[in-house]
């Protein structure tokens, strides 16, 4: 249930308004947009009657939230959510997503394979306008026989493309047991195969950083905004959602991208929404195009994995842009991004 504040209620009866829904067990979210309050009462309020809150002097409307989450629901917070990425450790920049004018490149290898491939492809994409390095320190692979990721390893090389470059970094957490070694990662990511693991979404959401959330493989809008909901309801709202292709019927590319999620997404959600043509399409060719239609679908921001040798990448060689094709697609994308006021 959603509760509009008038204007201009003094800040003790607002305060009081608040602790009588406490007292009755319920949760409160509070948003303050720019011309009104909102307040979102968390929990079963099948039994409250809107109209019961109306006879409190500092309620100007009440209605019930049909959709089965409420923090990350637009009703809930009308104005766009705006995450900063890095910029807590000296050297190390920031950037905002969502709700700005910039769309950000989230760019990197698919792999952290030894410290000479992460740092090479941490100056390539720098250069080419990457605002976060993205590398996986820990790799989920469909056959056991497959590189793994070099772990807590992996997270140290990050680490030191960090300091050589000053752009923060995103990478994959698999497991609460790993959670520890993420106190120099900028943006958790949760990939497709953990993002209805609930249990680690509850961990995440008692860490205040920031989390890229992706897609399940066949997962719904409803399913993603709710795994969202896990996060946010206990207690971090700093979640970022990522469209990255689901499994259809047909097999022509590693999945389907469904560019309609990311409209969608804006309309119903306030939180941001970063789109992954690498995974999306599997193709390298197919990359740059998927990305321009992110681009001109009004995603806030692309994840895409750069290499600078793909050829000899230990995964996903086939998806991986080399820096000359990454740099040249930063320039188009920015081209397109002009056209509605914003930049890469």
């Amino acid at each position: 249930m959603i509760v509009v504040l008038k204007q201009g209620a003094k800040d003790s009866e607002v305060n009081t308004f608040l602790e009588s829904v406490k007292e009755k067990g319920f949760g409160v979210h509070i948003s303050k947009g720019v011309d009104k309050t909102i307040v979102g009462l968390l929990g079963d309020t099948s039994k409250i009657d809107p109209e019961d809150l109306l006879a409190n002097d500092v309620v100007e409307s009440a209605e019930r939230v049909s959709a089965p989450y409420k923090m990350a629901s637009r009703s809930f917070h009308p104005e766009d959510t705006v995450i900063t990425i890095g910029g807590n450790q000296s050297g190390v920049s920031s950037c905002v997503i969502g709700g700005g004018n910039v769309v950000p490149l989230i760019a990197g290898p698919c792999s952290v394979e030894n410290e000479a491939q992460i740092l090479e492809a941490a100056e390539a994409v720098k250069k080419a306008g990457a605002r976060i390095l993205r590398g996986g320190a820990y790799k989920p692979r469909t056959s056991p026989y497959s590189f793994q990721g070099l772990g807590k390893e992996g997270l140290d090389l990050l680490s030191k493309a960090k300091k050589l470059t000053g752009l923060p970094i995103c990478t994959e957490l698999m497991a609460i047991s790993e959670l520890e070694y993420f106190g120099d990662i900028d943006l958790i990511q949760v990939g497709a195969r953990n993002f209805q693991n609930f249990d680690l979404l509850k961990e995440l959401g008692k860490s205040k950083k920031p989390v890229l959330l992706k897609r399940g493989l066949s997962g719904t809008i409803n399913e993603l905004l709710m795994s969202a909901e896990y996060i946010m309801a206990n207690g971090n709202e700093n979640v970022i959602l990522c469209e990255r292709g689901i499994r259809t019927y047909d097999n022509y590319t590693r999945n389907c991208l469904d560019v309609s999620a990311v409209p969608f997404l804006h309309k119903v959600s306030h939180l941001p929404v970063v789109l992954d043509p690498s995974h999306a399409c599997g193709i390298r060719w197919m990359v740059p195009i998927l990305a321009q239609a992110a681009v001109a679908a009004g995603a806030d921001g692309l994840e895409i994995e750069v290499h600078c040798h793909p050829e000899k990448a230990l995964s996903d060689a086939s998806q991986q842009l080399t820096p000359e094709q990454f740099s040249a697609l930063a320039v188009k994308l920015n081209k397109y991004a002009q056209i509605e006021g914003k930049t890469i």
